[in-house]
C-alpha cells in the first residue's frame, strides 16, 4: 500500500481524507514524526497547498500532500478566504468566529448572503512531479450556527439543494458532496493513473496537462506532469 504523507496535524481533516483515499495509507506529520511549522505567505489556497506539500516533500523524499482551504463570503470581498484559519486568531473558537461572521452580515438577505468553502489539494513527488486540483461547495451563510458534525465553518454554510448545513450532513453525505471531497477524487484519480502507469512500467512517455483555477480572478495554472516511461514512484 502506498503511503502519503499529509502535511496536517488537523484530526478531523486527516480523518475526511483518509475516508476518501481508501487504498491509501494516510499519515499525519505527527505519525510520520515531523515537526515542521511551514509559513503559508501565498495568495491563494493553491499556492499554500504547494508550499506546505513542497516543504514536506524535500525534507522527507516522500509523496506528500498537503490542503489549504476556507470559506469564500461574496459580500465580504471574499474574506475570510486564505486566511480562514486565522480569522481573529489561531486560538479563537469558530463558534466566536462563526458567530462574528453572521454578524457582519446582518441585513443581508438572500442570494447576496452566497459563499463556499474552497479546497486545494496538492500532492508532491520525490522526483519533482506535482498534482494541484480544487474542489468548491457552493451555499448561503446561515442566520444561525445550525448542525453538530462537521467542524470549522460547517454550521454556517447553508445548502439549498439539501434544506441543510454542512454541519448537518452526515459524513458519508458529505464526503461527496464537500470542496475538500471533489477535490480528493480528483487527487485519487490521478494518482491511481500515476501509480498504475509507474508499477507496469508505462507505455510511452505520458504528459498530461492540468488547468487549475490559481487566483481569485480566475486566472489559468498550466502545470505539465511528465511520466517516464519505467519511471519509479
Amino acid at each position: 500500500m502506498t503511503t502519503i504523507i499529509l502535511a496536517s496535524n488537523n484530526k478531523d481533516k486527516v480523518k475526511e481524507v483518509k475516508e476518501i483515499l481508501k487504498g491509501y495509507n494516510v499519515i499525519s506529520l505527527k505519525d510520520a514524526g515531523i515537526d515542521l511549522d511551514v509559513e503559508e505567505n501565498g495568495t491563494t489556497f493553491e499556492e499554500n497547498a504547494l508550499i506546505k506539500a513542497r516543504a514536506v516533500c524535500k525534507l522527507t523524499g516522500k509523496l506528500t500532500m498537503a490542503d489549504d482551504s476556507g470559506l469564500e463570503i461574496d459580500y465580504l470581498n471574499k474574506e475570510p478566504g486564505v486566511y480562514s484559519a486565522r480569522y481573529m486568531g489561531h486560538d479563537t473558537s469558530y463558534d466566536i468566529k462563526n458567530a462574528s461572521l453572521i454578524k457582519r452580515l446582518e441585513g443581508v438577505e438572500g442570494q447576496d448572503r452566497s459563499g463556499r468553502f474552497v479546497c486545494a489539494i496538492a500532492v508532491c513527488f520525490p522526483d519533482g512531479r506535482e498534482i494541484v486540483k480544487r474542489g468548491t461547495m457552493e451555499g448561503l451563510i446561515s442566520k444561525e450556527i445550525v448542525g453538530d458534525n462537521g467542524f470549522g465553518y460547517d454550521p454556517i454554510v447553508y445548502l439549498p439543494e439539501y434544506g441543510k448545513t454542512s454541519a448537518q450532513l452526515d459524513p458519508e453525505e458529505k464526503n461527496k458532496i464537500s470542496h475538500r471531497g471533489k477535490a480528493l477524487e480528483l487527487i485519487k484519480k490521478e494518482l491511481d493513473e500515476c501509480l498504475k502507469l509507474a508499477h507496469s512500467g508505462g507505455l510511452e512517455d505520458m504528459v498530461i496537462w492540468q488547468r487549475q483555477y490559481i487566483t481569485s480572478s480566475h486566472s489559468i495554472y498550466l502545470s505539465i506532469l511528465v511520466i517516464s516511461k519505467g519511471k519509479k514512484i
